[in-house]
């Protein structure tokens, strides 16, 4: 269900490493917590970014969201398509609703993030907490 070539965060966002170059997004169980997506506010190209810090935001009907960047770095790219179509967020969030592509500082930054086991065990684990 979530692409083992990616790392993952609590906070439930996924960055996809190609070189020294982050792809990020949220995840399937983030954008099924948040509902129907209707908008997203994304940084600009060349804006500097932390990880763990916020990137952006996503809305939907229920609430809004704040995106924490997974790595350190500069945008180099955003997902423009999302501007006109938020709702792709539902759709697709591990490939074509990706929301930034940064150019990182620290490519080290992704090594204490988990694997896609170690996030299906987590989100296994949070279901059973709101179950309880």
């Amino acid at each position: 269900m979530y692409p083992a070539d990616f790392r993952y965060t609590k906070d439930h966002e996924w960055v996809q490493i190609n070189g020294t170059t982050g792809t990020v997004g949220i995840t399937d169980y983030a954008q099924h917590a948040l509902g129907d997506v209707v908008f997203v506010e994304l940084p600009k190209v060349g804006a500097k970014v932390k990880a763990g810090e916020v990137l952006g935001t996503v809305e939907s009907v229920k609430a809004v969201s704040e995106v924490f960047s997974p790595v350190s770095g500069e945008v180099a790219e955003v997902n423009s398509e999302l501007a006109g179509t938020p709702e792709k967020i539902n759709q697709d969030p591990h490939r074509s609703a990706w929301l930034v592509k940064i150019k990182m500082e620290n490519p080290q930054d992704t090594a204490t993030l988990m694997d896609a086991k170690a996030y299906q065990e987590y989100v296994a684990e949070k279901e059973k907490e709101q179950t309880a």
